[in-house]
């Protein structure tokens, strides 16, 4: 005869895109003007070992200027890194994701659009950036822990 059985109700919910960048190891906003030479992004990318920087103008996002952008628009076009301002390369059609959204919105949106880095607005000010990395890194943690949480339902109901 089998028992009704039911598995315990999750205790740990996806996490929310402000507690994925809480956790980064970078704490800095990392940004360039969108005035600066395509050089200086490019040192502050390699400083950081990072693959984008929101782009501002004063205290507003204007872009996000990404590795990407600098392979096709200055090595695939021949222009200088060093006379090139951000602005002329960087993404200004800039989609981004709130702070409370969870991991999971923000990686099916990357994989539709086929972008890697997305900035994080709250509150109508820019906290951060996270990555498909970053995103990928938190789908994989939760599936761990939720592998772990069938196998206890299994192992219990077993028994």
């Amino acid at each position: 005869m089998l028992k009704n059985y039911k598995m315990k109700k999750r205790t740990n919910n996806t996490r929310t895109l402000i507690e994925i960048i809480n956790e980064k190891d970078i704490k800095e906003l990392l940004t360039v003007d969108s005035k600066k030479p395509v050089l200086e992004a490019l040192t502050i990318m390699a400083k950081h070992k990072i693959g984008a920087l929101i782009v501002m103008n004063g205290s507003k996002m204007v872009g996000v200027i990404s590795e990407r952008d600098y392979a096709r628009e200055i090595i695939l076009e021949g222009k200088s890194s060093k006379e090139t301002t951000v602005e002329e390369i960087m993404t200004k059609k800039v989609l981004t994701l709130s702070a409370k959204d969870k991991f999971e919105k923000g990686l099916q949106i990357m994989t539709d659009k086929r972008i890697r880095h997305m900035p994080v607005i709250d509150g109508g000010k820019v906290i951060g950036m996270v990555s498909q990395g970053d995103l990928v890194k938190e789908m994989i943690n939760y599936q761990k822990e939720l592998i772990a949480e069938l196998q206890v339902f299994a192992y219990e109901r077993a028994w």
